[in-house]
């Protein structure tokens, strides 16, 4: 068990200064998989597999097991090394890192068999300058990155925007102590600075535009050093802060709620109190809401029982319909038949009360109006 444990610190450790080195490459940790979830490279994170509308949303990327190249670009894309690791460079801000960066980067990732990718990451002065201020700073961002599966190596400090004069200088100063003891240098520096060549600049196709170019990748593309990657629409990082300034009043509430002062979130006391009124606005309303989604369905359920009892009722009564005309016939039936049948002969015959009556109408009628003319 000592043994054990001491194998264990000993990997904490290495583990602690691999990270604590500049442009350290990703480190991994052997765990099993959680229960439900599948380790698959084809997700990011191992996650989102087992669910249907994610797996619909974002199909996984697969691996580019041949070397082949787009042929369908304006552009020529050079044929990659097969006899070394394949050097792919990504850059740019990485603010609030999001699914749409990571797919990127597993899409430059999983272009070749054997891919080792760079990211160049901008600090926060070039960033600052040129595009705005960012949520996290740049330490925060690169550290961010480094925990992404899909990086290998990170580039501080990454200008704003590729230049030739960056590619020559990354190729040839990254190991330049290699091969000084060899008996062929020059032979030894030159495979050392092609094994450190990036060999493509990975960016969707789409002109970037500067104050300096109409397209910053122009002279990338024209080298034949440009792969392009597909952009994830509906995703930046624009639009997740959009999403907390429109929502800027409900996440205040919700860190008040949470124990943070008005200090901490920099609004005033008139603020805090318009926050508190609202709070209970909403729960005003909720309640409402709730008071009347219960009184609707006690509505509905007793016009549900009137009409079971309705259509109860309609149905006994057709039943006994039939036995309630046959009562009522074997009791007056033979009066009735009476009192109709002398009606008839009387009006057949013109004789009888009826037609006496009528003679007695008759004569009234003739003296009222003998009476009138004298």
């Amino acid at each position: 068990m000592s043994a054990q444990r001491d194998g264990d610190s000993s990997r904490k450790g290495s583990s602690a200064q691999a990270a604590s080195m500049p442009n350290s490459p990703k480190l991994t940790v052997s765990r099993p998989p959680s229960p439900g979830f599948s380790m698959d490279p084809g997700s990011p994170m191992g996650l989102g597999d087992c669910d249907p509308n994610i797996m619909d949303s974002f199909k996984p990327i697969e691996t580019n097991m041949s070397y082949d190249v787009p042929t369908d670009k304006p552009y020529i894309v050079n044929p990659p090394p097969q006899d070394r690791p394949i050097r792919l460079y990504c850059d740019g801000i990485y603010d609030l890192v999001h699914y749409g960066h990571m797919r990127a980067l597993e899409q430059a990732k999983k272009s070749f068999p054997n891919v080792y990718l760079l990211v160049g990451m901008c600090n926060d002065e070039d960033t600052h300058t040129r595009k705005g201020k960012t949520v996290l700073t740049e330490n925060e961002r690169y550290e961010s990155m480094r925990h992404c599966r899909w990086v290998d190596e990170i580039i501080t400090d990454a200008p704003w925007i590729v230049t030739q004069e960056f590619l020559d200088e990354h190729e040839a100063s990254s190991y330049a102590f290699a091969a000084c003891t060899c008996r062929q240098s020059h032979m030894a520096d030159h495979t050392t600075k092609m094994l450190r060549r990036i060999d493509y600049v990975c960016h969707d196709d789409l002109p970037y535009a500067s104050a300096e170019s109409d397209d910053v990748y122009a002279f990338v593309k024209a080298q034949g050093r440009f792969l392009p990657t597909q952009r994830t629409d509906g995703v930046s990082t624009s639009d997740l802060i959009t999403r907390i300034v429109r929502d800027y009043d409900k996440y205040l509430r919700r860190n008040l709620e949470r124990g943070m002062s008005p200090k901490e979130l920099n609004i005033s006391f008139l603020k805090e109190q318009e926050l508190n009124l609202q709070k209970h606005v909403s729960g005003i309303r909720e309640q409402i809401k709730k008071n009347f989604q219960g009184t609707r369905e006690d509505l509905v359920g007793e016009l549900e029982d009137l009409k079971a009892e309705l259509r109860h009722t309609k149905l006994f009564w057709e039943d006994r319909r039939q036995d309630f005309v046959r009562g009522f016939s074997s009791m007056f039936g033979s009066q009735v038949g009476k009192i109709f049948g002398r009606k008839r002969r009387e009006i057949a015959n013109g004789s009888g009360d009826y037609g006496s009556s009528k003679r007695v109408r008759q004569a009234e009628s003739s003296g009222s109006l003998n009476s009138g003319s004298e």
